[in-house]
């Protein structure tokens, strides 16, 4: 298209002063194709910015424009606050079109103040949803309890089938991406540490700090938060589909308790894979800490290992098997909990899941640090 004909089509306001006032004269094509244009649409809100404050008491002329359609008529109609000017020449076709936006533009409300009562309503609405999750978690362990105390007494009749092979896919195939995660952050303590204790002429403390931090700590965190987003995760989503499919509801009809054919295997799994994963992931941590620390700073593998069993007492270990367990059952409660409320619908199933990643990642730094605090003169 020639440019001349570019510009003609553009919208645009152009504004005269007049001996009984200001005219507003309307040019170009106000349609939903030219407005979408960037340049033009840039250039028509700069010269709606330029509309006097009073535009109702401005002479508008519309008989100029090319071609108008309901995007148009809306913006014009928005510019004008709703409400019609003083003064207003149109063709019947504009005046027509201008009046339909009019009578179906639906009328903005005011904007409330926000008042107390209106906090304290929604502080309410949260407490409710707050107390929704606190009964049917205390539920669902109940429940867990209940279907635990009818394995141990009919433990042919468990689900043990179900218990392997969540085991494999909770343990077994998440033993590459713990080992790598933990080698990497047990470089990167060991590297930073040592950039410290250097100064100090302190090399050899590196073994207590590396061999606490990583054996107490970081290793069953890091192991739990890594689980939490992929098998926490996973529980979530499985028993979400199952409830869109109606799989849940088809069990329900069968007589099949929930809790101990979906609850009940994948909380033992998790509770027996979950400590493993933890000193498998401390391991690959000290591993890539050892070579780091005998790459910077000389310190051989052999008097790694030596002194790491004098600095580090074995009740450490058994308080990070200890808590692995708790985060295990933890994970696989929730994963579980959010996995029962999904509605049978695709965004339910979705805002489940990522609920139950954050709650899940967010219960284990608590109780974390609630085991700190709790065992605080354990093996220290």
């Amino acid at each position: 298209m020639p440019q001349a004909a570019l510009e003609d089509s553009q919208p645009r306001v152009i504004f005269e002063q007049m001996p009984d006032g200001s005219c507003a004269h309307l040019h170009g094509r106000w349609t939903a194709e030219s407005l979408a244009v960037e340049a033009h649409w840039d250039a028509l809100q700069a010269d709606l910015r330029s509309v006097p404050q009073d535009c109702h008491a401005c002479q508008w002329d519309l008989r100029a424009v090319l071609r108008m359609d309901h995007t148009g008529a809306q913006l014009l109609w928005n510019t004008w606050y709703r409400q019609w000017p003083d003064t207003l020449h149109t063709l019947p076709r504009q005046r027509a079109m201008l009046e339909r936006v009019a009578q179906f533009s639906s009328v903005l409300p005011p904007r409330r103040r926000v008042t107390a009562w209106d906090l304290f309503l929604r502080m309410g609405a949260v407490v409710v949803r707050v107390e929704e999750h606190v009964v049917g978690a205390v539920r669902l362990l109940g429940q867990l309890l209940i279907d635990a105390v009818q394995l141990v007494r009919a433990p042919r009749s468990g689900p043990w089938r179900d218990v392997s092979g969540h085991l494999y896919r909770i343990g077994a195939t998440a033993l590459p991406i713990t080992a790598l995660v933990g080698f990497l952050i047990g470089v990167v303590l060991a590297y930073l540490m040592s950039q410290q204790l250097r100064q100090f002429g302190a090399d050899a403390f590196i073994v207590n700090i590396l061999g606490v931090a990583l054996i107490r700590e970081l290793g069953p965190v890091l192991a739990a938060i890594l689980i939490a987003g992929r098998s926490g995760s996973a529980i979530t989503a499985q028993i979400g589909v199952m409830r869109v499919t109606e799989e849940l509801d088809a069990m329900k009809v069968m007589g099949i308790p929930k809790g101990f054919r979906l609850v009940l295997p994948r909380a033992i799994a998790m509770a027996i894979a979950m400590p493993l994963l933890a000193v498998w992931t401390t391991l690959a941590a000290l591993l890539g800490g050892m070579l780091a620390s005998d790459l910077v700073m000389g310190l051989t593998p052999a008097y790694f290992v030596t002194a790491l069993a004098k600095a580090v007492q074995v009740s450490n270990l058994w308080l990070a098997v200890g808590k692995s367990t708790v985060f295990g059952l933890m994970i696989a409660l929730i994963g579980c909990h959010y996995g029962l409320r999904i509605q049978p619908n695709t965004q339910s199933l979705g805002e489940g899941t990522t609920a139950s990643v954050v709650t899940s990642i967010t219960m284990v730094i608590l109780v974390d640090a609630l085991f700190a605090v709790v065992f605080k003169d354990v093996g220290i």
